[in-house]
């Protein structure tokens, strides 16, 4: 699924006006329409309900819903606030507001200086419409005081379409004072690049799309760099079937590099969700000290012994192997350091580096320079913020990925709700499965294994990050399900694995 800029979306809503064509007032009606539907199913009508309107087509959003829910038995206090110089409304928002006068609806004010709020209290809903995703300067003056004022109410509160004050993309100056902090926000058609980044959730709240039906000619044909990824992008480019005749070696050969004296769990780990990821053959190449460990706990992995009795200190380059994974509690001493930067330097074969790998990067940054190209680095936010300084916010981390992934060529998996990947084209791909319980111990280095695995199994290495971030979601959310999301280790993961394959390939494109 497409993401699009504020801008982007502005000109679906006028190409969709020109290509369906449908006029702009009665696209308004189609949105108001979903937006009524789904309050309906939030909010009954014994609920007191208070619409807070804006001059602008947010506003006109917020009017025809009044109306509609008005026609469906609901009795809303409605206020548009029409303070902005000369008293001017956009034209729907003005059309809108003719339409419900002519309900005769007697709860319905509209302000133009002085306001004097009315009693909201927690039992009550409040409907934001004062502004939209096209907002371009924060709120101040009465909007700023009347943000406040919902904000403390204690209401629940629903957004239509982004909550007011905050913007679609960026946010570098949010004050909490002055962005309505919604429960429930109900967006149109795709969601809005600032859903994405954990310092908007206090702000959002739930969030729902509304499909307005925008013209599907008009999505498609417009460009965009960002994109969430859904079970039909997945079951598109996901192998379906095994040919019969087939070998183990059909299926691909990973060298994993991982583990270091009380440290095995993570190589350990990392090697069973790859097995269980489809590929033929896995060399686990560990010191010394793990053979008894690694040949107990995963039977089926070959083990490749280090020189090294503890730890790491230098890593097999062989054309036999299809792809290489390093990183998983290998440590990040000198030794290490120096085995990774002698085989980046040597290798042809694709690569994922995760956990002490990067580490390793974060001690020596000119690794970078190296890296084949379209390498795949997971780091989470700490080991981002190791390799490349500290970030205060998502939407900086964001942008830090697209730099280093264009920049060198490469392929960054930023891990979290919504695992966010930059691809090297400077396009950025969200994951649209998992869930907080995956947020423990193991998890990245199950990852680690899966994505090594598309690898080995001759996956470009794009799709071998997409499909393996979301496979590994999906297997998270199957093991949620099924136990609860407070129960879920890495262990679960790797076990809801081919149920995950199963769901992913029964879809129908």
């Amino acid at each position: 699924m497409k993401i699009f800029t504020t801008q982007s979306t502005k000109l679906l809503d006028r190409l969709t006006i020109e290509y369906e064509p449908v006029s702009s007032i009665d696209l308004m009606e189609r949105a108001a329409e979903a937006l009524t539907s789904e309050i309906c199913n939030t909010i009954s009508p014994s609920q007191r309900i208070y619409i807070f309107a804006g001059p602008g087509n947010n506003g006109g959003d917020a009017l025809a819903t009044a109306r509609l829910l008005i026609d469906r038995g609901y009795k809303p206090v409605v206020y548009l606030f029409n303070t902005m110089p000369n008293h001017r409304l956009s034209a729907d928002c003005e059309q809108n507001r003719e339409r419900l006068r002519r309900t005769g609806h007697n709860d319905f004010f509209e302000i133009t200086n002085q306001f004097t709020p009315p009693v909201v209290n927690s039992g009550d809903c409040v409907i934001d419409g004062l502004f939209g995703a096209g907002l371009k300067e924060p709120l101040t003056g009465g909007f700023a005081s009347l943000v406040r004022y919902i904000n403390e109410s204690g209401a629940f509160v629903i957004s239509i379409d982004i909550p007011s004050g905050l913007f679609g993309e960026w946010n570098p100056e949010a004050s909490e004072d002055r962005i309505v902090k919604a429960r429930l926000t109900l967006s149109f058609q795709m969601p809005k690049l600032a859903f994405f980044f954990a310092e908007n959730a206090k702000f959002t709240g739930e969030t729902k799309i509304l499909d307005i039906h925008l013209h599907p000619r008009v999505i498609a044909e417009t460009e965009t760099c960002y994109y969430l990824t859904t079970a039909e992008d997945i079951a598109r480019n996901i192998r379906h079937s095994r040919p019969k005749f087939s070998d183990k070696r059909d299926y691909g050969h990973l060298l994993l590099a991982a583990g270091q004296y009380a440290m095995m769990g993570a190589a350990v780990l990392s090697a069973k969700a790859a097995l269980h990821s489809g590929v033929g053959l896995v060399s686990v190449h560990s010191p010394r000290c793990a053979n008894l460990i690694l040949q107990t706990a995963v039977p089926e992995a070959i083990f490749s012994p280090d020189k090294g009795e503890n730890h790491i200190e230098e890593i097999p380059v062989h054309p036999r192997y299809s792809a290489i994974a390093i990183g998983p509690g290998m440590g990040c001493n000198e030794t290490s350091v120096s085995a990774l930067m002698h085989l980046v330097k040597e290798i042809r074969q694709p690569l994922v580096l995760d956990a002490d790998a990067l580490n390793c990067i974060a001690h020596e940054q000119s690794l970078l320079r190296y890296l084949p190209s379209h390498t795949i680095l997971t780091p989470h936010i700490h080991e981002l913020e190791r390799m490349f300084g500290p970030m205060t916010d998502d939407a900086s981390r964001l942008k830090c990925i697209t730099h280093v992934a264009t920049k060198y060529d490469i392929i960054v998996v930023l891990k979290g709700a919504n695992t966010a990947i930059a691809l090297s084209d400077g396009t950025i791909h969200f994951n649209s499965t998992g869930n907080p319980g995956m947020a423990t111990a193991g998890s990245g280095d199950v990852l680690t294994g899966i994505i090594g695995s598309l690898l080995a199994q001759g996956y470009p290495p794009e799709d071998a990050a997409i499909i393996g971030v979301y496979l590994h979601g999906v297997a998270g959310d199957i093991a949620a399900r099924e136990s609860g999301e407070e129960y879920i280790t890495a262990s679960d993961i790797i076990n809801h694995l081919g149920l995950a394959f199963k769901q992913i390939k029964s879809y129908q494109v």
